[in-house]
């Protein structure tokens, strides 16, 4: 588990109702829920064009994250980010900004913190001698590749790590600077420890631009899925969110240009609004699509057990309901009729896993008895 130190506990400045901020999803910034006080924003607070984008330096005790959620094919996941500047208004890690006295609006993609010792506290972890070896998931809760790591390379530094220690790894990502990456991606796929799954959402720019503003495009991710195939690398497609009447009649375009695009397995995720994501995607519902606001949420209630959301295991994911079913069905015969499968890392490798040497340059920890 990842604890902050106080020394960089920030309180962000209310931001009043922003409609159509540039490049930013959010269209509002509502008040973190552990915060004793609360603010109210000025008329003109966004006026200049939004908040800029701020890094702060995490400082961690630990880098891997541990789940038992039968939901989940892997266990444990490494984060070197908190919060995303893609700003997808969708995403479910925005809520984790409270934990930080911060906004799971617009400060979730604009007051970011990143972690620069994460591929030492990774190289400890793993030369621990209690440590056993299983997949671990990269971008799992913000994406890895977003903007800032063009700059700060930390999850290169953690891929190398890995490599080094011939750990497997199945990542998720939207960004096309994954491709930065794949001379070690390669490796990794030489050695059958590596599955990329390319999140594609939508074909439609229109809709990109406001759901997902600072994420590659649909068309460039595609363009990933056949850069990581033309290196030999296991690559897939999440449809993911799936969004009632709004995006779920792309499902099969998706899915079909991906394959095409060379992924060989394909799932979807219906769209999940957990704690503040509820309101900060009606809002933007009704700020961008007035017109179907209702239908949308509607349908989702409908896939949800009459809620907006639903966290149970087993539901979650795929909601339930006649909806939920039809959608299942579409994904299956997709797949079916393209010759794919649903995702799985259970063809990585775990037996070639060696321990590292330890943060100080000394021998593996983990020495053979022979």
């Amino acid at each position: 588990m990842t604890v902050r130190t106080h020394s960089i506990k920030i309180h962000s400045p209310p931001v009043a109702h922003v409609a159509g901020v540039r490049g930013r999803g959010s269209t509002f910034n509502p008040h973190a829920r552990f915060l004793a006080l609360q603010r109210e924003a000025e008329a003109d607070a966004a006026a200049d064009g939004g908040p800029p984008t701020q890094l702060t330096a995490e400082r961690a005790r630990s880098i891997l994250s541990y789940n038992r959620s039968p939901d989940l094919p892997f266990d444990r996941s490494i984060n070197p980010y908190r919060g995303c500047e893609h700003g997808c208004i969708y995403c479910y890690a925005r809520p984790s900004h409270a934990y930080m006295d911060l906004s799971p609006g617009l400060d979730f993609e604009t007051r970011l913190f990143y972690k620069p010792d994460a591929p030492e506290l990774l190289r400890r972890a793993l030369a621990h001698p209690r440590y056993r070896c299983a997949p671990i998931a990269l971008g799992t809760n913000t994406d890895c590749w977003q903007p800032a790591e063009r700059r700060l390379r930390l999850t290169r530094r953690v891929l190398e790590v890995l490599l080094e220690c011939r750990h497997p790894v199945a990542i998720v990502t939207k960004s096309a600077l994954i491709e930065r990456d794949l001379d070690l991606l390669g490796e990794f796929a030489r050695l059958g420890l590596v599955r990329v799954t390319v999140s594609v959402t939508t074909l439609d720019d229109a809709l990109a631009r406001r759901l997902e503003p600072r994420a590659s495009r649909g068309e460039r991710r595609l363009a990933t899925i056949a850069a990581l195939r033309a290196a030999d690398i296991p690559v897939g497609v999440f449809f993911a969110p799936l969004i009632p009447a709004l995006n779920d009649h792309e499902l099969e375009s998706v899915v079909e240009a991906a394959h095409a695009a060379g992924a060989d397995q394909a799932a979807h995720v219906l769209l999940r609004l957990p704690r503040e994501v509820q309101p900060l995607f009606e809002d933007w519902l009704a700020t961008h699509y007035p017109a179907r606001a209702a239908h949308v949420m509607s349908v989702l209630r409908q896939s949800r057990g009459g809620l907006a959301n639903d966290p149970r295991f087993g539901h979650r994911m795929r909601g339930e309901g006649p909806f939920a079913r039809l959608y299942g069905q579409r994904m299956a015969r997709v797949r079916e009729r393209l010759g794919m499968v649903p995702h799985g890392m259970e063809e990585l490798r775990c037996d070639l896993f060696r321990a590292p040497a330890n943060p100080a340059g000394e021998p593996p920890v983990q020495g053979s008895l022979f």
